[in-house]
């Protein structure tokens, strides 16, 4: 099985990258492939751009990356409740492309935050909008207070630990 796993931050220490990370890797015999969103680094969307200079290559190669998974774990981070805007942009600038980004691809949608919200609010947002561009969300789940829960890699909070590995066990079957 070839799972794609992505943090939907730009941030060089994305707790989401980190998360999304180590849940793939949860799947055993899994050939996983970590993307970073800056390798995907494109000018700011906009259709005046779009006219005058194309969609850039950049967009294109996310959707490969994507094409050659069989499944995607994408942990979202919280800017204000919303998308972070470099998953934004790559996104808005991947569906000029093709509408159906995901492909029709399972994906688990997973969420932190270093408080005891756990990004819950822009996990609802992608729950609501990621069957729209054709993903076919299997679960979820949503990880409060990250320094708290993950140390030395590995989540220790018994509870949710047992939670994201039923999670990813239903991914795999």
């Amino acid at each position: 099985m070839k799972v794609l796993a992505f943090g939907a931050s730009s941030s060089a220490q994305s707790i989401n990258k980190t998360l999304a990370t180590y849940a793939a890797g949860l799947i055993e015999g899994a050939t996983v492939t970590v993307l970073d969103l800056n390798d995907f680094a494109m000018p700011l969307f906009s259709e005046d751009s779009e006219k005058e200079f194309g969609v850039p290559s950049e967009a294109q190669a996310f959707l490969d990356e994507i094409a050659e998974a069989d499944l995607l774990v994408v942990s979202f981070a919280e800017h204000n409740g919303c998308y972070t805007a470099a998953y934004k942009n790559t996104f808005d600038w991947a569906s000029r492309l093709v509408n159906k980004v995901y492909q029709n691809k399972p994906v688990i949608a997973l969420s932190t935050s270093p408080g005891p919200g756990g990004a819950k609010s822009v996990l609802a947002l992608a729950l609501n909008n990621l069957p729209f561009f054709q993903a076919n969300v299997l679960g979820s789940l949503s990880v409060p207070s990250f320094y708290d829960v993950m140390k030395d890699g590995d989540i220790v909070d018994d509870k949710l630990k047992q939670s994201l590995v039923a999670l990813m066990a239903k991914a795999s079957a």
